[in-house]
């Protein structure tokens, strides 16, 4: 087993592309990432093994949201524990690659764990509004509930494009390569990264700030939705057979 320097080189040449990926994900979650990842292999633990961390700190700072009442503290708690659960959901796929021991089921894992992710985070602001929150109007109620079917169909449409885009090129002539990773696209997607979206925790010691940084990302990310769905149609219909 090489030297912690050693397999961090490694890990930096096992990196996905950066295409499509946001400034934050880019340049601070894939980082901690690697550096979770190569304390993983030191360790001998199995990328399995780390999406089940990356669970555990994610899904025990949702039941917090839920179950305990607003503060600044809690705000910092949860905000560091969501951080450090998607910097190890980074981690695992980054040693799955150094080691070679990733396989469909690793996957589906990640995907299992990502998406009760996505649906916990919101149920838990809808819970902590409702336990907590002193609404000026029940109709608060309902922003969770869309801001979190914007988020489960934006994973799942992006999912199956994905799946449908692999299967159509499997059967088609091979592509010219792709253009390079943008700057500017990087930037633009940071306001729908997971990683800034968990930034808005921070203000759970103050309700109004909260709910309205929660509202705008709320606004945002079902734009990014509209945005995503409407550019993944277009690529899948170019892919039908002539």
């Amino acid at each position: 087993m090489g030297s912690t320097g050693t397999v961090l080189r490694e890990l930096r040449g096992a990196q996905k592309s950066a295409k499509g990926v946001s400034l934050y994900s880019r340049y601070v979650n894939r980082p901690a990432g690697r550096v979770l990842a190569a304390g993983a292999y030191r360790a001998g633990l199995t990328p399995n093994q780390v999406t089940l961390i990356s669970a555990l700190s994610t899904y025990a700072a949702l039941a917090a949201v839920a179950l305990v009442e607003p503060s600044w503290t809690l705000g910092l708690a949860v905000y560091a524990a969501l951080a450090i659960g998607f910097a190890f959901d980074s981690a695992d796929g980054q040693l799955a690659r150094l080691t070679g021991r990733g396989g469909p089921d690793g996957e589906w894992l990640d995907h299992v764990v990502d998406c009760g992710k996505l649906v916990l985070v919101h149920t838990a602001v809808l819970i902590s509004f409702y336990r907590f929150g002193e609404l000026p109007s029940d109709a608060w109620l309902l922003l969770p509930l869309g801001f979190q079917l914007a988020a489960v169909v934006t994973f799942c449409a992006g999912l199956l494009r994905e799946q449908l885009g692999k299967a159509a090129a499997a059967t088609a002539p091979a592509a010219p390569g792709t253009a390079p990773a943008s700057r500017v696209r990087a930037v633009a997607l940071l306001p729908a990264d997971y990683g800034v979206f968990c930034l808005v925790f921070l203000l759970l010691g103050a309700p109004g700030a909260f709910r309205a940084g929660y509202a705008v990302l709320a606004v945002v990310h079902t734009l990014f939705l509209a945005a995503f769905l409407t550019k993944w149609f277009r690529e899948l219909r170019a892919l039908r057979p002539g």
